[in-house]
């Protein structure tokens, strides 16, 4: 039932736990935390890459001989124009200096060529980062989602829609240029030895220079670029808040505040992306000594070079390797390295405090030292409920008011009451989906955890939830990895047989327009069957079929080894669980259908509401009937969730 009908629940209107832009923030954001200085974030980047590359590492080398066609390429451009001169032009042997420029330039094409296989391994190392990046980001954000009840983080959503887009171009630009540095300054350094090693000693000075000027730089670019997307983040963040609070700003007239806390965000992002420029700008000093300085020396020590041996065309080739080859390469490393490489270790620094996948508690051992037994398992409840109370609002009337529950594995519970008595809201409490102002919940013996919700239960709401697609898709979107052989099964126990039957097969469409609001629920009652979940919670989800087919359902998830919690739409729900729990606000009471007829005076007056049906055979159940007049239960159809008459408090 609609949790709007809860006579305890303040008016929308006035509720202030929904108000994001007054939510008080957290008191300590561990993601945010200063980290130790030792601990660098080149250095936690690293630590992750080691595992990623190392799985990659077939890829990587299928990318490294792709790549010796390029330092095959560099090595005969320059020593093919030293020998063209040499033993051809220079010696009066034109064809012989025609056939080594040929053979330089026909280096050329074999490298293109590769430019197809470097892509096509590209791949394999890009996307694979991408799309790990995705799922940490979004784990985090269902992460924080739950445990601050359904707030969103706006910083794993930046995180999802720019930040690992970043990442991917950066590390798809890194690769690419570090591979063609890589082996483009081999040839053209071997090439250098071939010619003379003496050029080794003009070149090499001014590149270490250079190098060193630029790794200067990367620590304050670094912190740079950390700023600057801590500041992007930031005016993200504001920037939900406001589109989440306009009404409100609006009626409290806080509008001036608002924009000057906008403009000062927005100063600070410009103030950091400024700083970021004029560190960027000292690194032009860097590229013009490595870039521009070689061939510089090499032509003003050409008289000494050409005096201790060199030839007048190793002195042409020793500058084609500078011009054309090694210049260029170190200037795009350190164009990238300056630019996406800083933001790459900035934004995969980022991605590094994502949750790990939790890890179940070790059990403790017996007093002798000897493992626990097989059934501590078993004997230890799936859920447990100890004094939780729950109210809307810091003033509203406890909705649940110092409960205690216990909830055994396998063992099936019935929750009855009138509208508004808080059984939906002892069903979301239990499930996690909403906080408790006082008390704890445990599932399994610990604590409760979003981290373990999706792990732990299945909470199927009376609104069945259905997508566009197969229904196999449907089917399975809880458990990829079911077989066709189970799903047949559990349409069978479930009762999904007949729509299974219409609609042709497991790969037919699905339109969920077309689905009658019973069949949808069938459609995600057998979801949650194949899931079996070690507590499955039903709030009204079978409220829109007949009586037989709901019985159906239920006997099915009874017999499967989990718990089930049934919110119960109609009283022989209650009449089929081992224990029962009736709710009247915070007065609860629960016992077996017999106990509960003796004790509760409104569980006596439910049933009174209440005539048994003479239920149809299951075969011919079929999802939202309508029964004739006289088939109807004096109370209404909903006579098990009718008001009752007012009684005294």
């Amino acid at each position: 039932m609609k949790r709007g009908n809860d006579r305890t629940r303040p008016s929308r209107r006035v509720r202030p736990a929904r108000d994001t832009a007054r939510e008080p923030r957290p008191a300590r954001d561990t993601a945010r935390e200063p980290r130790p200085a030792r601990d660098s974030a080149l250095r936690r980047v690293a630590r992750e890459a080691r595992p990623f590359l190392r799985a990659r590492t077939g890829a990587i080398l299928r990318l490294a001989g792709w790549s010796l066609l390029e330092f095959a390429q560099t090595f005969l451009s320059g020593y093919g124009v030293a020998r063209a001169l040499d033993d051809g032009f220079l010696a009066g042997r034109p064809a012989t200096g025609l056939l080594w420029l040929a053979v330089a330039a026909v280096a050329v094409l074999p490298a293109v060529l590769a430019a197809r296989g470097v892509f096509g391994r590209l791949a394999d190392l890009v996307e694979p980062l991408r799309d790990g990046l995705v799922r940490r980001a979004v784990a985090r954000a269902l992460s924080g989602a739950l445990g601050r009840g359904g707030d969103v983080s706006t910083r794993s959503l930046s995180q999802v829609t720019h930040q690992s887009e970043i990442a991917r171009d950066g590390w798809a630009g890194l690769v690419l240029t570090l591979r063609s540095f890589v082996f483009t300054a081999a040839g053209a350094v071997t090439g250098l030895l071939a010619l003379s090693p003496a050029l080794l000693l003009i070149v090499l000075p001014p590149l270490v220079l250079g190098a060193a000027l630029f790794v200067g730089t990367l620590p304050p670019m670094a912190a740079r670029q950390r700023a600057y997307l801590a500041a992007d983040e930031a005016y993200a963040a504001h920037a939900g808040e406001l589109a989440a609070s306009v009404r409100d700003i609006a009626a409290a007239g806080t509008a001036e505040p608002t924009v000057g806390r906008s403009r000062a965000l927005a100063e600070t992002q410009l103030a950091a992306s400024r700083s970021l420029a004029r560190w960027s700008a000292v690194r032009v000093v860097a590229l013009a000594v490595c870039g521009r300085f070689p061939p510089l020396l090499l032509l003003l020590g050409a008289p000494w070079l050409l005096r201790n041996g060199l030839t007048p065309g190793g002195l042409v080739g020793a500058l084609t390797y500078l011009t054309q080859a090694l210049a260029p390469a170190v200037q795009a490393l350190m164009t990238m390295l300056g630019t996406a490489g800083g933001r790459l270790v900035v934004v995969l620094d980022r991605f590094t405090d994502a949750p790990p996948p939790p890890a179940d508690a070790p059990r403790p051992p017996a007093a002798d030292g000897s493992p626990p037994p097989h059934n501590v398992a078993r004997a230890t409840p799936v859920a447990e409920l100890h004094a939780v109370s729950f109210a809307y609002g810091p003033r509203a009337h406890p909705v649940l008011d110092r409960l205690s529950l216990t909830v055994g594995a396998g063992e099936h519970l019935a929750v009855v009451g009138p509208s508004g008595s808080g059984k939906s809201t002892l069903a979301a409490v239990l499930a996690g989906t909403e906080r408790p102002t006082g008390g704890a919940v445990r599932w399994r013996g610990r604590p409760a955890r979003p981290a373990d919700a999706t792990s732990v239960r299945v909470l199927l709401p009376q609104h069945a939830y259905v997508f566009s697609g197969s229904l196999r898709d449907n089917l399975r979107y809880l458990r990829p990895d079911v077989g066709d052989r189970e799903i047949a099964a559990m349409a069978q126990a479930v009762g999904l047989d007949a729509l299974l039957s219409r609609l042709g097969s497991l790969d037919a469409d699905v339109e969920p327009e077309r689905l009658s609001q019973g069949e949808r629920q069938l459609v995600a009652l057998g979801r949650a069957y194949l899931a079996a979940p070690p507590l499955l919670i039903l709030d009204e989800a079978t409220s829109r079929l007949d009586p037989a087919a709901e019985t159906r359902a239920e006997l099915a998830f009874a017999a499967l080894p989990g718990a089930l919690v049934v919110v119960a739409h109609r009283l022989s729900s209650a009449r089929r669980a081992d224990r029962t729990l009736v709710m009247d606000g915070p007065r609860t009471r629960c016992g077996t259908h017999g106990e509960l007829l003796r004790s509760s005076a409104l569980y006596r007056d439910l049933s009174g509401l209440w005539e048994p049906e003479d239920e149809p055979d299951e075969a011919d159940a079929t999802p939202e009937p309508k029964a004739p007049e006289e088939e109807r239960p004096r109370g209404g159809e909903q006579a098990v969730t009718a008001t009752p008459p007012p009684s005294p408090v």
